[in-house]
């Protein structure tokens, strides 16, 4: 996927193709009470295949025959060097930059499943954009999710369970992070069911608005 790569006052076009998204689940409490869950003990971690990623004005491409496909904005952090159990104090030195990650889910297979391959692996339902940009700081940045123009999701990244030096750390001790990997890093409260006419916009403070149209899966 082409996509602007931003430090700076400066502007190029990289290709950003992951081997992996990991995406980290249960991140802000108010999203694990929504939930029903208890907060967790560790960072709770899944992968996304790239073959879900689109990018911003792209369609979302809704199944038919569940109840819920949920929208789920998150800050995504891209990973610019090759990196394997990276110590927490030095966790930010491997990002290329930031980005906005929509972890589209269909919340039946998602409860029917356990794990969540097939909930979130879709083609479709990993958009990424509009942008990455270099240089923020992770630790306060607004996040707001509109559903047809209504805000749906409003808070911020400090209220994070796991903040982001913490999972880069969890992750690659865990597995190793190759350029162009993403970190999703989840999702605050107020998830909610797409259906097919809808438009989600995701807007992060310094990284601009993800914009998806949802359409029928062919």
């Amino acid at each position: 996927m082409r996509i602007s790569l931003v430090r700076g006052d400066s502007t190029e076009n990289i290709d950003l193709v992951p081997s992996k998204i990991i995406g980290i689940g249960l991140n802000y409490r108010a999203h694990a009470h929504e939930m029903g869950k208890g907060l967790p003990e560790e960072p709770l971690i899944f992968l996304k295949p790239k073959s879900a990623v689109i990018a911003s004005g792209e369609a979302i491409e809704r199944p038919g025959g569940y109840e819920r496909v949920d929208y789920e904005g998150e800050l995504g952090v891209v990973i610019g060097q090759r990196a394997r159990r990276v110590p927490r104090d030095r966790a930010l030195d491997v990002v290329l930059g930031f980005t906005i990650v929509n972890d589209v889910t269909v919340r039946d297979l998602q409860k029917r499943d356990v794990q969540y391959s097939r909930a979130k692996g879709f083609d479709t339902f990993c958009p990424i954009g509009p942008r990455i940009v270099a240089g923020l700081d992770p630790g306060k940045l607004a996040l707001k999710t509109r559903l047809n123009g209504v805000v749906k999701q409003d808070s911020s990244t400090s209220d994070l369970i796991f903040d982001v030096p913490t999972l880069i750390a969890f992750c690659s001790a865990h597995m190793t992070l190759e350029p162009g990997d993403v970190i999703s890093t989840g999702t605050p409260s107020g998830v909610g069911n797409v259906m097919p006419g809808d438009v989600v916009q995701i807007e992060i403070e310094g990284i601009g608005v993800l914009e998806n149209p949802v359409i029928a899966r062919p």
